[in-house]
C-alpha cells in the first residue's frame, strides 16, 4: 500500500488526490498526528501516479511540497517518482575534495543549444581536457517558466523538469563520476520564488519580513522546527539520492536566523553525519558577502562550519585592475596594494572601511591556521556577468592580454579558483538577466524593476527585457566560436595552466602565510611568490623588466611571445604575465 505524507499545520482537513494514466481521479481523507503531518494509505498505485493535496475545503490541488517530480510544472500535480529506479554507474566513486581543485561554473539551459543536462553530458569531455576537478551547477529545482536563472525555484525537493527531471540529473551525475569530476549543486534556502509557492497554504514556512528578494524564510518562529527539517533534509536528498558532491548555499547573509544552534551548523553536523556514512567527502560552500572567517570555522569554536565560502574580494580586485571600472562596489578596489592584501589574507575587507557600504565591514583571517583552498576566487561569474545591464563579460571590457594576465593571477593564487562557462577560450556571449514567468502582470513588473534597478547608472534604455525570448537566446554559449584561432589559443592557455597548477605543488600548497606579494604602482608590475616559483606580471601597456629576487631557472608559463630574462630580472610584453622557476637556497 502507498501512503501519502504531507506537513499541514494550518489545515483542518487534509485530502490527497490521486491520478493513475489520466483515469478518473480518487480522492483519499488523510488522518492528522501530534504533529501535525497527515497520512494515508492511497492502495497500491504506480509510480509516476499524478497526485497532490486538497486543503481544507478548497477544491483545487496542490503539488506535493516535498514532490521530486513536477512533469506538468509548478502549477500542476505531482508524479510520484520512485528514488531508488535509477542504476548507478559511480560504485567506485570516492568523491574528491576541495584542497587542489579547480570549479567549473555553468547554467543548464544555456551550456548548450538544447539546454538539457543530456546535452551537457556530451560536453563533460571538454571540461574533463581542460582540467577542471569539480562543476557547478546554478540551481535545477523547479521555477515557474521554462527558463530562468533558477533563483526563483519554488518546488525546492524537484528536478526542472526541460532539463530532463531528476532521472537526468541522475544521468548529469552519474556521467561526471565516471569521468573523475564532481558535482556542486547550487541550491538557494533564503526565499522562494514568486510564483508557484503554495507553501505558505500548508504552513509556516515564510516570516513577516522581506529580505532582499522577497519574504523570510521562517528560520527561528513559531513552526520553525519543520521549516528547518524541510532545508536540512532538502541538502541531505541531493548528497544522497542524486549522489551530488557538493551544495552551494546561496546568498546565506540573507538567511535571518537567531537560533542556537544556526540553520548552517545544524545543516554541516547533518551533512558530516552523511559523510561519514558513506565515506567519501561532502561539501558545503557558502555564498556570503559577511567576509567573516566564522562561517568556515569548525561549529565546536562556535563556527558555522561551512567548507569553504565564496571571496568576492578576489573577483573586485581583479575585475577594478583589469577594466578601471571604480563604480558601486568597485570603488574600493583596483589597487596594487589593494591585490597584494588579498592575495596575502583572502580578504581586503577583514574590518576596515568600505567606501561602498559606508561602514567597517569584515574581519580578518587566521592565514597561519586557515588554508586559502577554503576559498573560491574567480575572475567571472554568474552574479558577476549577469547582474551587468547588459550581461557583458570581462572580455568585452579590456585587452585580450590583461584577461589573460587575470587568468594567470587566477588559477596561480592560493585559493579555490572557479571558471564561469566558456571563461576558457574567452567567450564573448553575454550572459544576461532572463525569465519566463508565464503570469503577464508578473513579467511586466520584473522587466520594469530591472530598469529602475539600473536607472542611476543611465542604463535603463539599454537592459534587455528578461521576458524577451531573445534575451535568453543570446545568453547561450557559441560552441561554434572554439573553431576560431582566438579561442582556441585561450583554451590552450588556460590548459596549461590549469596543468601547471596540478602539477606544481607550489600552486596548490594552500598556506596563506607563504604567499607574499611584490609590486612596484608606478611601473605597474606585480611578482608572487609562491615556494620555488615566481609569478610575474606586466600590467602596464608598454614593456616592463620585472626584478627578480633570485636565478631563474626557467620560464614555465607565458601569457605572450616575446618575454626574456637576464641579470636584472624578467623583461615582459605589455599586458603580460608568466611563470618562471629560480634557485632557492
Amino acid at each position: 500500500m502507498t501512503v501519502l505524507r504531507v506537513w499541514a499545520p494550518r489545515a483542518t482537513r487534509v485530502r490527497a488526490r490521486t491520478v493513475i494514466d489520466g483515469h478518473r481521479p480518487v480522492t483519499h481523507e488523510l488522518s492528522v498526528d501530534k504533529g501535525s503531518w497527515w497520512s494515508g494509505e492511497v492502495g497500491e498505485i504506480p509510480f509516476g501516479t499524478d497526485y497532490g493535496f486538497l486543503l481544507d475545503d478548497d477544491e483545487a490541488v496542490r503539488p506535493d511540497p516535498r514532490s521530486r517530480w513536477q512533469p506538468e510544472g509548478v502549477h500542476g500535480l505531482s508524479s510520484l517518482y520512485d528514488p531508488y529506479e535509477y542504476q548507478w554507474h559511480d560504485r567506485y566513486w570516492t568523491g574528491r575534495d576541495l584542497p587542489g581543485s579547480v570549479i567549473y561554473e555553468l547554467h543548464i539551459g544555456t551550456f548548450t543549444p538544447d539546454g538539457t543536462f543530456d546535452a551537457a553530458i556530451d560536453r563533460l569531455d571538454h571540461l574533463v581536457d581542460l582540467g577542471v576537478t569539480h562543476i557547478e551547477l546554478l540551481p535545477v529545482n523547479d521555477f515557474d517558466g521554462t527558463w530562468n536563472w533558477g533563483y526563483d525555484g519554488v518546488a525546492w525537493y524537484a528536478v526542472h523538469d526541460p532539463y530532463g527531471g531528476p532521472d537526468g540529473l541522475k544521468r548529469f551525475v552519474d556521467a561526471a563520476h565516471v569521468r573523475g569530476l564532481a558535482v556542486v549543486l547550487d541550491v538557494v534556502y533564503n526565499h522562494l520564488g514568486p510564483s508557484g509557492n503554495y507553501l505558505p497554504r500548508y504552513g509556516p514556512y515564510l516570516t513577516t519580513g522581506r529580505g532582499p528578494w522577497g519574504d523570510l524564510v521562517n528560520l527561528d518562529g513559531e513552526g520553525s522546527a519543520d521549516v528547518r527539517r524541510y532545508i536540512v533534509d532538502n541538502a541531505l536528498m541531493w548528497l544522497d539520492e542524486f549522489h551530488v558532491d557538493a551544495l552551494r548555499l546561496d546568498a546565506v547573509h540573507a538567511l535571518q536566523d537567531g537560533s542556537d544552534p544556526h540553520i548552517l551548523a545544524e545543516l554541516a553536523a547533518d551533512v558530516d553525519a552523511l559523510c561519514a556514512h558513506q565515506g567519501k567527502p561532502l561539501i558545503l560552500i557558502a555564498e556570503s558577502d559577511l567576509n567573516d572567517p566564522m562561517m568556515i570555522e569548525g561549529r565546536s569554536a562556535g563556527g558555522r562550519g561551512m567548507d569553504a565560502q565564496w571571496d568576492d574580494d578576489m573577483h573586485h580586485q581583479l575585475h577594478a585592475l583589469l577594466t578601471g571600472e571604480r563604480q558601486g562596489y568597485y570603488a574600493d578596489f583596483g589597487t596594487l596594494p589593494g591585490l597584494a592584501k588579498t592575495l596575502e589574507r583572502a580578504f581586503f575587507h577583514d574590518g576596515t572601511y568600505s567606501a561602498f557600504r559606508k561602514r567597517r565591514h569584515g574581519a580578518p583571517v587566521d592565514r597561519v591556521n586557515t588554508p586559502g583552498y577554503r576559498f573560491v576566487v574567480c575572475l567571472q561569474n554568474h552574479d558577476q556577468i549577469g547582474n551587468r545591464a547588459t550581461g557583458d563579460r570581462i572580455t568585452t571590457l579590456t585587452s585580450a592580454g590583461l584577461v589573460r594576465v587575470g587568468a594567470l593571477l587566477l588559477l596561480t593564487s592560493p585559493f579555490t579558483p572557479m571558471l564561469f562557462m566558456g571563461e576558457e577560450w574567452g567567450a564573448t556571449t553575454p550572459w544576461q538577466f532572463f525569465t519566463s514567468h508565464p503570469e503577464p502582470e508578473l513579467g511586466r513588473a520584473t522587466a520594469e524593476g530591472r530598469r529602475a534597478e539600473f536607472a542611476d547608472h543611465d542604463w535603463g534604455d539599454a537592459v534587455p527585457d528578461p521576458q524577451d525570448p531573445a534575451t535568453f537566446e543570446r545568453s547561450r554559449l557559441r560552441w561554434a566560436d572554439l573553431g576560431e584561432d582566438g579561442p582556441r589559443e585561450t583554451l590552450r592557455l588556460y590548459r596549461k595552466l590549469i596543468g601547471l597548477r596540478h602539477t606544481r605543488p607550489e600552486l596548490t600548497d594552500p598556506r596563506l602565510d607563504r604567499v607574499h606579494v611584490d609590486y612596484d604602482e608606478t611601473a605597474r608590475w606585480v611578482r608572487v611568490h609562491r615556494g620555488a616559483l615566481r609569478v610575474v606580471v606586466n600590467l602596464a601597456d608598454e614593456v616592463r623588466t620585472v626584478p627578480v629576487d633570485a636565478p631563474v631557472v626557467d620560464v614555465l608559463l607565458a601569457t605572450e611571445r616575446g618575454f626574456s630574462f637576464g641579470p636584472d630580472g624578467i623583461t615582459l610584453p605589455p599586458e603580460s604575465g608568466a611563470v618562471i622557476q629560480v634557485v632557492t637556497s
